[in-house]
């Protein structure tokens, strides 16, 4: 290591948030500040880390999990020693090789991605080769002073390197915003703008966004040929894109504010008419959700048709606000067996359900035929969150009246 980047005594004991098996055993203990081992780590002095909601599944004991670890996946903090792979020298990797430095701010995302693998070149981060969770018995989590970082210059996002000039006169100085809305990056936030693109990516779900009938709105094999004896033209209700988020927990309430704010852009850009139905049987969470909807600004929800519904009235809403069609999309953002059954019941034929919420081991609730007779499109699993990063980065600087407030310097 060099003397640059062994900027800090690493030697010596932390304080760290630890679990033990079977469940329900959290203790706050002191244990080693890790070190450096491979010529690709970062250790983090970790400045805010979050509690996320699948915290709860090893709390509980529900993951089969049988060795003591420290907590924790979400990680905003300052870089405080790098292995010898950082330097400018670094040439053929990711960028971070060449450009991260001790005292650089970073968010880390919950996994570990190199950023050199075909899962990751292509944006697929979280199934790197080399992934890893942080908060498992191989890989001390984040509820701790410091935190090592594996394959660093693939997996941390640099909040340092964003402080370019034409950031400042944007007036996205990041060094501005609060470790209290960062940690959103972590996880939570980047995860509902996933829930929301894999929803409106989709291929059934391309017809409304162009106006093309199915297959035409996506590629196409071929000439004009099949294209010349088309069915009747899409009409003006054919193109109403009605989604509905399934669970309004924290990432329920981010998935809610980036498909608003990415609809409120296509609604400007090409005239789009949306409907969303944000769902939950709590009614405190339906109320939280409310409040947030009326406090983003208009330009960031645009003028669609809106509503917070308990699971009877969501359910109601669908067939009232599409004829019984139901719902071209659904985000079920809760994993449980419940919220599937409902995501499944309130979307239409052709439709497409987007799951991010951590499932565990329950059989899912419907069968082949049941999939079959209703032409559904799911699509389930863990957020590639790195990937993620520069869109969830811009809606959280754009929704600051919603995720947070800029920490202002003394004048």
């Amino acid at each position: 290591m060099s003397a640059e980047n062994a900027a800090l005594d690493l030697t010596g004991i932390q304080r760290a948030v630890r679990w033990y098996p079977p469940a329900y055993d959290i203790r706050v203990e002191a244990v080693p500040i890790p070190q450096i081992i491979d010529p690709d780590d970062a250790i983090v002095r970790v400045t805010l880390a979050g509690l996320c909601g699948s915290d709860l599944h090893i709390y509980r004991g529900h993951e089969d999990v049988d060795s003591d670890l420290t907590c924790g996946h979400e990680i905003v903090g300052e870089v405080v020693a790098l292995g010898p792979s950082f330097h400018p020298g670094a040439t053929g990797r990711p960028e971070l090789y060449s450009t991260l430095r001790v005292g650089d701010k970073v968010v880390s995302p919950f996994t570990v991605s190199c950023g050199e693998c075909h899962f990751c070149r292509i944006g697929f981060t979280c199934r790197c080769i080399h992934s890893c969770l942080f908060g498992i018995p191989t890989l001390p989590g984040g509820q701790a002073q410091y935190v090592r970082i594996p394959k660093a210059g693939g997996t941390l996002f640099s909040l340092s390197a964003l402080r370019s000039p034409e950031a400042a006169a944007a007036k996205w100085d990041l060094s501005h915003l609060a470790d209290s809305s960062l940690i959103l990056l972590a996880d939570i936030l980047p995860t509902g703008v996933f829930a929301a693109m894999q929803a409106l990516q989709h291929p059934k779900v391309a017809s409304i966004l162009t106006g093309k009938p199915y297959p035409f709105g996506g590629f196409v094999p071929g000439g004009r040929i099949a294209r010349g004896q088309a069915a009747t033209a899409l009409q003006p209700d054919d193109r109403i894109l009605t989604i509905a988020v399934v669970g309004l927990g924290p990432v329920g309430v981010c998935a809610t504010v980036s498909l608003l704010d990415i609809l409120a852009t296509l609604q400007t850009s090409q005239g789009l008419v949306y409907q969303v139905i944000s769902i939950d049987p709590l009614e405190a969470r339906r109320k939280k959700m409310q409040t947030v909807y009326d406090t983003i600004d208009p330009s960031g929800k645009g003028s669609g048709r809106f509503a917070v519904a308990s699971v009877e009235d969501g359910q109601t809403l669908t067939r009232e606000w599409t004829n019984g069609a139901g719902c071209n999309a659904v985000l079920e953002v809760v994993g449980n067996n419940s919220a599937l059954t409902l995501a499944y019941e309130i979307v239409r034929p052709f439709g497409t359900i987007s799951s991010v919420g951590v499932h565990q081991e329950p059989p899912l609730p419907f069968n082949g035929r049941d999939v079959y007779n209703k032409n559904v499109s799911f699509d389930f699993g863990r957020c590639p969150v790195r990937a993620m990063f520069p869109i969830a980065l811009e809606i959280l600087l754009k929704r600051q009246d919603v995720f947070g407030e800029w920490v202002r310097r003394p004048a």
